[in-house]
């Protein structure tokens, strides 16, 4: 594997001082010592922890060097250090010269929802056409994005940069720092209102994406959404080349027809006066749209629109993010339920986009105790929301695709405000936490059950849905742990 930093070449992008080994290489990036790998260069950022105080095992693990601020206790003194004034802005410079050194295309994404759903479609997309690098999970802070382009190999083709904010201010550095050649907006929402006073003030953060962009680069918007007019006019600001995307007219990237399966998402449309067709390999609207600004950034970058189409089609949802899993309740039986796993985030819209995606699935009827399959939704709450937060989780119960919910199951004290606003028909379960609710989890579902989990982060529904994943081997344990014997 060929290096990604010598020591002298970090040396002059931080203006750092080397000292102890000096004739060190890296092949990676790592902040982590329970993930890294021999041969990185272990960043010892202060967080909740003080990263300096993992050097030494970090080095242990066959770390080839360490970005400091000071020698840490318990490290040789031939210990390969690379000494800065401080550990986050040397990040920062290793990413600025990353960028600097590639000649790759680059594209930014921010939004209020998609996100890093876009961002792994488009990675997939863009590395069958090329070497692609894009974020890891969802590193998209003041320190994930540095470490994203810090990351990025010299002969990077693609690179795929993904922004996210939480208060006002943060994004334009971070794309001044990205560079993109194509900056994309997935859509604005009601989400980490807590930091702005209107949905206007959102959609003027997110546009502040295209204040980084390149001489002559272009800007991709959702062009359907309430807000659009205040990122067309960002992007007719920043962009050489400002493209709303969308299904309704006057679109320039329109998706003309959207068809809704089981099993995936189909899109028909028009770009640049040529028509286009593909499938996305997921259910729902969301997807259908995000897939669009995939497939109008691959011709945008100059990757092959036709491979790019057929490639959408293979893309899978990952864990967390919409995936539907089926699920055995009971492997001796043959029966199971159908899972969407949306755990990682939530806000009204992408409550209300899982909402139409768990309607578009018809339950089993007569595999389960109960008889009918039923449409179930388990949520969790909402954070961020500010001082519309009721009325934001009550206003859900009016949701159009509710109508088609047979139950709705709530978890934290802000979902207790849509649990009361829902008709008793629908009510299910209300529990203040997540381990509440798992604990309950066999008496959550029956065979043929088609059950949504979705929440913020910070609602902590995944345990939910890994509760939901271990009922079938809960069900079927040996004998004696069945009877305590």
């Amino acid at each position: 594997m060929s290096a990604l930093w010598t020591a002298e070449a970090a040396r002059e992008a931080t203006g750092g001082t080397l000292e102890g080994r000096a004739d060190w290489q890296v092949t990676g990036v790592s902040i982590d010592t329970r993930t890294i790998q021999p041969g990185d260069l272990f960043v010892a950022l202060k967080a909740e922890r003080d990263g300096h105080d993992f050097v030494a095992d970090a080095l242990a693990k066959g770390a080839a060097a360490a970005l400091v601020s000071r020698r840490p206790e318990g490290v040789a003194a031939d210990a390969p250090l690379l000494i800065v004034t401080d550990v986050l802005d040397g990040l920062t410079d290793l990413g600025r010269a990353a960028r600097a050194r590639t000649g790759a295309k680059v594209v930014a994404i921010t939004g209020s929802a998609g996100k890093t759903s876009t961002k792994e479609m488009l990675r997939h997309v863009l590395e069958r056409q090329g070497n692609c690098h894009a974020a890891e999970a969802s590193y998209n802070n003041h320190w994930g994005v540095p470490l994203t382009l810090a990351r990025m190999p010299e002969d990077t083709d693609f690179a795929v940069v993904e922004i996210g904010m939480n208060a006002p201010g943060e994004i334009a550095p971070l794309s001044r720092l990205t560079r993109p050649h194509v900056a994309v907006v997935t859509t604005v929402a009601a989400a980490h209102l807590e930091a702005f006073e209107s949905i206007e003030g959102i959609a003027r953060e997110k546009a502040s994406i295209f204040e980084g962009l390149e001489p002559g680069g272009t800007a991709l918007f959702n062009a359907d959404v309430e807000t659009a007019r205040i990122l067309a006019d960002a992007a007719k600001a920043h962009a050489e080349d400002a493209i709303g995307f969308g299904a309704l007219p006057g679109a320039a990237l329109r998706a003309t027809d959207i068809s809704l399966s089981e099993g995936a998402s189909v899109v028909h449309g028009t770009f640049r006066g040529a028509e286009f067709l593909f499938k996305v390999g997921a259910p729902g609207r969301h997807f259908a749209m995000n897939a669009l600004a995939v497939y109008g950034v691959a011709v945008i970058v100059g990757a092959d629109a036709d491979v790019a189409a057929c490639d959408l089609g293979q893309w899978r949802v990952p864990r967390g993010r919409g995936r539907r899993e089926t699920l055995p309740i009971d492997p001796v039986e043959d029966l199971t339920i159908e899972l969407i796993d949306d755990a990682f985030n939530a806000n009204p819209a992408s409550v209300g986009a899982a909402l139409w995606v768990l309607i578009s699935i018809t339950p089993k009827d007569g595999v389960g105790r109960v008889g009918q399959g039923r449409r179930i939704a388990i949520l969790g709450d909402m954070l961020e929301l500010g001082t519309s937060e009721a009325a934001l989780h009550a206003g859900l119960a009016d949701h159009p695709a509710m109508a088609q919910v047979d139950r709705v199951d709530c978890v934290g004290h802000r979902m207790r405000v849509l649990y009361d606003a829902l008709p008793p028909s629908r009510r299910g379960r209300w529990t203040e936490t997540a381990e509440e609710m798992a604990s309950k989890s066999h008496a959550l579902v029956d065979a043929g059950d088609v059950v949504l989990v979705k929440g913020s982060k910070g609602s902590k529904v995944s345990l939910v849905v890994e509760a939901l994943r271990k009922l079938g081997r809960d069900r079927h344990a040996a004998p004696e742990d069945e009877t305590g014997e």
